[in-house]
């Protein structure tokens, strides 16, 4: 899959005001049907994944344009504002407990649209693979706490989702794309954007670890080399043999430290033999940890050394609640929606000139 982006956001508190988010539902479904009528449901998932425009989308909506909340209150408008029949895209998931009713949310929105009951079946792997993924096999220090599943009636989709780092008091936010389907685990984004860059991050799905996700899975699967690991304490002979070695010791150092819950894991990856990396990552248990571990463990028997950088790199229309960069002015907001409005129905009626009244916002501006 294609991961198109990540954002870092400061933890803000506070909610949208009930005066502001009833208009955000009706300005985001207006955009969104904007969107769909004039370049299709495709295009309207393309820009969700990319994270410079979904944070656009949210400072047009009006809230706050640089924090953690954008995410979670521009995804409620649209879950709220958009009627999946009128567009043929269904929006699933939300922040903690809404996010864990994604599967079942899925399975109904998919019916719905008459997707075929295999399809509903991938798209719900889909969205559990995706954060399995940017929760364990990329170690930055983000817990996701938001999941947002959007897909359309031909089971196209695009996952949005949020973690959180109690250290620093950012979040950060994941963006997937279904198109160009090849692999969960190698290299899976497209562009990433965001203002730092965390420290020892263990990136499993880099393309330069493949040999340490290669490493990992032929431990697992040959529970002969990691015997060594769990009988007793290893010598650095073990590894290095008797011929004289230079040995440079690095700046930082990782503990591995596997407990009883975490061998019970292994055994059980190791009876169920996952036929790659992605199918390892996917067995129920297999976490943080274990994945750390086992990066760890395939650097010293076959010397795979995994990415342990992080995979970063280096408009306001309506103001926002806060004041910030301007308040939001309610007469412009509801004239904005108004000319949506408009602009849609005229659309729909078959009107020449498409959308044209959206197409003037700039005079009216």
């Amino acid at each position: 899959m294609k991961r198109t982006g990540i954002s870092d956001l400061p933890l803000h508190g506070g909610k949208a005001p009930p005066w502001l988010f009833k208009r955000m539902v009706k300005l985001a479904g207006g955009v969104t049907e904007a969107i769909v009528l004039e370049y299709g449901q495709d295009e309207f998932l393309r820009r969700l994944s990319d994270p410079y425009w979904f944070q656009a989308f949210a400072c047009v909506l009006g809230f706050d344009w640089h924090s953690s909340g954008t995410t979670t209150t521009a995804t409620g408008a649209l879950k709220e504002g958009v009627n999946p029949e009128s567009v043929g895209i269904a929006f699933a998931g939300g922040k903690g407990k809404a996010s864990r009713k994604t599967p079942a949310e899925i399975e109904k929105l998919g019916d719905s649209f008459s997707i075929p009951s295999k399809e509903i079946e991938k798209m719900q792997y889909s969205s559990r693979m995706s954060a399995k993924v940017d929760n364990t096999a990329i170690q930055d220090g983000y817990q996701l706490y938001h999941h947002f599943f959007v897909f359309t009636e031909k089971g196209k989709w695009v996952v949005v989702q949020q973690g959180m780092n109690p250290e620093n008091r950012y979040a950060r936010r994941y963006h997937w794309l279904s198109e160009n389907v090849q692999s969960f685990v190698d290299e899976p984004h497209t562009g990433i954007a965001c203002d730092s860059r965390g420290q020892d991050v263990l990136d499993m799905t880099a393309h330069r670890s493949e040999g340490a996700r290669n490493a990992s899975l032929d431990i697992v699967k040959d529970m002969k080399n990691f015997s060594r690991f769990t009988n007793r304490q290893s010598l650095l002979g073990d590894f290095f043999g008797s011929e004289p070695k230079i040995l440079h010791m690095p700046k930082t150092h990782f503990i591995l430290n596997m407990g009883k819950r975490d061998l019970e894991t292994l055994k059980k990856a190791n009876e169920l033999q996952p036929e790659n990396y992605e199918s390892l990552i996917g067995i129920h248990g297999v976490g943080p940890k274990t994945v750390r571990s086992l990066a760890l463990i395939s650097e010293v028997i076959y010397g795979k050394q995994p990415s342990w950088e992080d995979p970063v790199k280096f408009s306001f229309a309506h103001g926002g609640k806060d004041g910030i960069p301007y308040p939001v002015h309610k007469p412009t907001y509801d004239r904005s929606i108004e000319i949506l409005r408009t602009g849609i129905e005229q659309a729909k009626l078959g009107q020449k000139e498409r959308l044209g009244a959206i197409k003037r916002l700039q005079k009216f501006y």
